[in-house]
């Protein structure tokens, strides 16, 4: 791929790569690991599918996101350890945008959720992703997204004390 192909990925998918990121952490945070999902893509250009590279972005933000996890918690570790941690950490982007009690209510159960349903769910609900795109960021078959998907909304539901009615999430979204 050559710079100039490179470029216009950039141009055209930057926007939802920082949206990705902004609904997953803070603001600078956020335009950290945007900044560095397009550096991985570009060191690893060649692996870039070039018919469709938004999924296969949110896998590189996915896992860079991943990492400054990691990174934040060793420092929150440390920090606690040397007795300087602080006041509890800020308000998420997500309880900062919906205020809503309902909406709340389901960002508290979102995140009780196993880090992997907690993705799984927002790759659907937030991203809109289809089953193919979903399988290309999470690196797994597009059947397993099927299963892991509708076992995440079943975790989701009994956090938040409910049934789900319908059945299968693709269908309902109709998609196949």
């Amino acid at each position: 791929m050559n710079r100039h192909r490179f470029e216009r990925i950039y141009e055209t998918h930057y926007d939802a790569v920082l949206r990705y990121c902004l609904r997953r952490t803070a603001r600078e945070d956020a335009l950290d690991a945007a900044a560095d999902t397009f550096s991985v893509a570009w060191r690893r250009r060649s692996d870039m599918p070039l018919d469709d590279p938004l999924p296969w972005l949110y896998g590189v933000a996915r896992r860079v996101l991943a990492n400054q996890h990691r990174s934040a918690r060793r420092r929150q570790g440390a920090a606690a350890y040397l007795r300087v941690a602080g006041d509890d950490p800020p308000e998420g982007p997500e309880l900062q945008v919906i205020r809503d009690e309902e909406a709340a209510r389901v960002v508290a159960a979102l995140g009780r959720l196993q880090p992997a349903d907690r993705e799984i769910i927002q790759l659907a609900g937030w991203e809109q992703l289809g089953r193919s795109a979903i399988a290309t960021a999470m690196q797994c078959t597009p059947n397993a997204v099927t299963k892991r998907l509708n076992r995440a909304l079943d975790r989701l539901a009994r956090e938040l004390g409910t049934r789900r009615s319908g059945g299968r999430f693709f269908r309902s979204q109709g998609v196949s």
